[in-house]
């Protein structure tokens, strides 16, 4: 199929990726010029392995190419993927301006082509949002048959997200009336993909969220209550995920981190916000961000009672093989000791200021503008002589590590990182 993208971030550039690797052509689409242009030299414009590899195959093929120009990449498509971003509102509600402006571009340059054509939405929606937007927008399109619409989630984690869209742990897609596709587009959504209504498929996106950010809190409460009583918290949690019948996937239940990033934080909040406004009460989802906070909190005092000067972080981002740094816990870590007069650095090799780009941008030009002057490139460097090292990510080898580290450090591990109790200095487990 000739498939046009639009919004080229995490979602949209690994869909891209991913779907020329099938044979698809695909056309990118995003209001920033950088993106389209990255993505025309074969490069991607987010941190995600594997995925500069698809990009320049997809560019060797000639099956990928990205442009600014909605009427243009509607007029050489059959159709469309919105993957563009769905933010929190100052509220906490969901904010639908870029689906909306897009969904609105995109039912004009439909009608100027005047050809069928398919329009897919992968962006995170509560339900009944389909149902709203293509009402507005696109009623006359619908009724005389010259579009179809899906909405079609999207399961990937940021990391690993090329071998989710690859084997896809659970595959939906919403239809007006729960009817099953042609086989073209079954093929696009996958052969076993289950079929139901918009509103089910939406709403399907939510459940999953709100249980990964309940087993993280979940997890991470078990891992407080567990280091107060001398317990090993990670053992716990490793007995309990040997139960696959009755316990499902370990991935989650991991004490460590806070949650944070561009889909947990924003879609507990906004299925909160619905849930208040149908005057409903959801007593442990309400909960899930306070108790997350609470996290935070314990790790800033432990951090705090260190005693310590200088505070080395390894690992800005929310989560490992990314550069993500929207509501990176480690970036409300580094405000505040900053806030509170200690010498903060920062190694992630992940970070490449310079290719920050978009929201994920913004984030560092808001809350941390003088990021450039806390980041090393140099692990040796980072470490420095002395100080407490709070390892967020495994981003650094054991064996350079031993190098450069001192006894007169002290190693705060939030990750799990077992290996970390062979250094020669002070180890404490955050949660364990």
């Amino acid at each position: 199929m000739k498939i046009s993208i639009f919004g080229l971030g995490y979602v949209g550039a690994v869909t891209a990726g991913c779907l020329t690797r099938q044979g698809h052509a695909v056309v990118g689409v995003d209001v920033a010029a950088q993106k389209v242009e990255a993505l025309n030299q074969g490069k991607p414009p987010i941190i995600e392995p594997g995925l500069e590899d698809l990009l320049q195959q997809a560019k060797k093929n000639n099956l990928l190419k990205a442009t600014t120009n909605t009427t243009q990449a509607i007029a050489v498509t059959d159709a469309s993927l919105v993957c563009v971003g769905t933010p929190s509102s100052p509220a906490g509600a969901l904010d639908l301006h870029f689906v909306r402006q897009v969904t609105d571009e995109i039912a004009q340059a439909v009608r100027a082509k005047g050809q069928n054509h398919a329009l897919i939405f992968r962006s995170t929606m509560l339900p009944g949002s389909t149902l709203r937007l293509t009402t507005e927008f696109c009623g006359d399109l619908i009724a005389s048959g010259k579009l179809q619409v899906f909405y079609y989630p999207e399961f990937l984690r940021e990391g690993t997200a090329v071998e989710d869209f690859l084997q896809p742990s659970l595959a939906v897609v919403g239809t007006r009336d729960g009817q099953k596709p042609s086989a073209e587009f079954m093929q696009l959504f996958g052969e076993t993909a289950s079929v139901v209504n918009w509103n089910t498929a939406e709403m399907v996106k939510y459940a999953c969220n709100a249980f990964h950010a309940a087993k993280i809190t979940f997890a991470n409460e078990i891992g407080r209550l567990g280091k107060q009583l001398q317990i090993d918290s990670a053992a716990v949690m490793a007995l309990l995920c040997q139960d696959k019948k009755l316990n499902l996937s370990p991935y989650y239940l991991r004490p460590g981190n806070p949650f944070g990033g561009s889909c947990l934080p924003k879609d507990v909040r906004a299925i909160n916000h619905c849930a208040r406004q149908e005057g409903i009460t959801l007593p442990m989802l309400e909960n899930l961000l306070p108790s997350n906070e609470q996290h935070l909190r314990s790790l800033l005092r432990i951090i705090e009672k260190s005693g310590h000067e200088e505070i080395v972080i390894l690992g800005l981002s929310f989560k490992s093989n990314t550069d993500d740094l929207r509501e990176s816990p480690m970036v409300e870590v580094a405000q505040n000791l900053l806030g509170k007069g200690h010498k903060v650095r920062i190694y992630d090799p992940q970070l490449n200021l310079a290719q920050l780009i978009g929201s994920n941008k913004r984030v560092i030009d808001t809350k941390m503008p003088h990021l450039a002057s806390l980041l090393q490139n140099d692990l040796a460097a980072a470490l420095g002589q002395a100080g407490l090292i709070i390892a967020a990510q495994r981003c650094a080898a054991i064996s350079d590590l031993t190098k450069s580290i001192t006894t007169r450090h002290q190693v705060l591990d939030i990750n799990g990182w077992p290996e970390l109790k062979q250094l020669p200095c002070q180890y404490e487990g955050f949660c364990w």
